[in-house]
């Protein structure tokens, strides 16, 4: 075998491999894994003693806004944000303005996404019913992470509420299918349960039978298509209960807001700036979620980062938009979460690397071997730090977790090689490219 000399190389970390963790040196080449084991020669080397190495995170759901709402977030400071949180990719979601949910508005976000992100990333194609019998092709497009399909909580074409609608879309491509599960028709007749001024009537507003009913129903219209679905944002311990029986078919994401926050907290505390959809619900869901989480339901964590102004989330509810940034604290939550003893760190791996690409089928993507990508998020898993606006790169600079005193600091943050952040200091440059999948080479 020819060698070949290392250009980067992270030094005597705790290395978390598919074979378990262990103190080793990474040898990165061209952007991708050289290789696990001692390489004391290299152009560049990062001293990694005391720190855990992980895969890459990865976050599949987040919100950035461009085009169309640019003053609350874009692609350049949504990236940003995500380096800065040791998130090494994303796959961004299509309900900007204009929706993405054509061939030319994919094309448009991967030209505006080139070299402006700082993290790799991959866009969404929104379901219409104008768009159903598309999808097969644009599903296929490479930079896309496949289809979504928003069973409720949009509006306009991206609504896809009925089921002769929904049939019609997961008839048409191949490729896994990401669900927001609210049935509309049930939340638009529960609308006076909204009171006004009064966040906190927002779960019971949207309530857990909006959330069950929404799975039922797109598990029976998946199972009839043969197509797999992923339930994004599950809030219920019932819906991964069912979602347990349908492992053939369904996988599913719980985030880091719905792990954390309960809303006999949250709402007096953060009022409408804890208003998401899903909502945030009460302490019991949140066990309950931990619960199905020991028991390996999630598949993935996502943050669901969805940033608004200051302005616009002071809003007397229900005037208040829904939604919260997190990509920037998904990993940090969930390290706190693991120097708990919630879930162990393999966990949180698995649930933020191999397990995202194991369900989207991404290439060389979400772990440590040669020959996959050089993406690594660096930790230091006892060091301490407190959330603050000041840390906080989205544009939106308010985060519902200031204040937070956490346990797990995210050092470094390497995308294919490059150090896009380390120690709080971001690169000059973005080098951020489309990520590839099985089902869209």
């Amino acid at each position: 075998m020819t060698f070949q000399a290392p250009e980067l190389v992270l030094a005597s970390g705790m290395v978390h491999t598919p074979s378990g963790a262990v103190v080793a040196d990474v040898a990165v080449r061209d952007g991708k894994i050289l290789g696990i084991g001692s390489y004391p020669d290299a152009t560049r080397r990062i001293d990694c003693t005391g720190l855990d190495v992980l895969p890459g995170v990865i976050d599949s759901q987040v919100h950035f806004r461009e085009p169309g709402l640019e003053h609350k977030e874009d692609l350049e400071t949504g990236s940003r944000a995500a380096v800065m949180g040791g998130v090494t990719a994303v796959f961004e979601m299509p309900n900007t303005s204009p929706n993405t949910d054509t061939l030319m508005r994919v094309h448009d976000k991967l030209e505006r996404a080139h070299h402006r992100m700082y993290c790799d990333h991959a866009f969404y194609v929104g379901a219409t019913a104008e768009n159903a019998e598309e999808l097969g092709e644009l599903e296929r497009v490479p930079g896309t992470a496949g289809v979504k399909i928003f069973m409720g909580a949009s509006t306009g074409s991206l609504l896809v509420a009925q089921d002769e609608q929904l049939a019609r879309v997961l008839a048409h491509g191949r490729r896994r299918v990401a669900i927001h599960a609210e049935d509309e028709a049930r939340m638009n007749a529960r609308l006076n349960e909204r009171v006004q001024g009064d966040p906190s009537s927002h779960p019971v507003w949207r309530d857990d039978e909006s959330a069950l009913m929404a799975t039922r129903r797109i598990l029976a219209l998946a199972r009839e298509a043969r197509r797999p679905v992923h339930i994004l944002h599950v809030t219920t311990p019932a819906e991964l209960e069912l979602i347990a029986q349908h492992r053939d078919i369904a996988t599913c994401e719980v985030t880091p807001q719905h792990l954390t926050l309960a809303a006999e907290d949250a709402y007096p505390r953060l009022g409408t700036f804890a208003q998401m959809n899903p909502p945030i619900r009460s302490a019991a869901h949140r066990e309950g979620l931990w619960h199905w989480l020991r028991q390996g339901v999630p598949d993935v964590l996502g943050s669901d980062h969805a940033p608004h102004t200051r302005e616009e989330k002071a809003k007397p509810y229900p005037a208040s938009p829904s939604g919260m940034p997190g990509v920037q604290t998904l990993l940090p939550l969930m390290l706190d979460h693991v120097a708990k003893g919630r879930m162990t760190l393999e966990r949180l791996i698995d649930m933020t690397s191999s397990g995202v690409q194991r369900v989207f089928g991404l290439v060389g993507k979400g772990r440590i071997a040669a020959g996959y990508d050089a993406d690594f998020t660096v930790i230091d898993r006892k060091g301490r730090f407190t959330v603050t606006e000041a840390w906080i790169e989205s544009r939106c600079g308010w985060s519902p977790f200031t204040g937070m005193e956490l346990e797990g600091r995210v050092i470094g943050t390497i995308v294919r090689g490059h150090s896009a952040m380390w120690e709080g200091q971001l690169a000059n440059q973005a080098h951020g490219e489309p990520l590839r999948f099985a089902g869209a080479l």
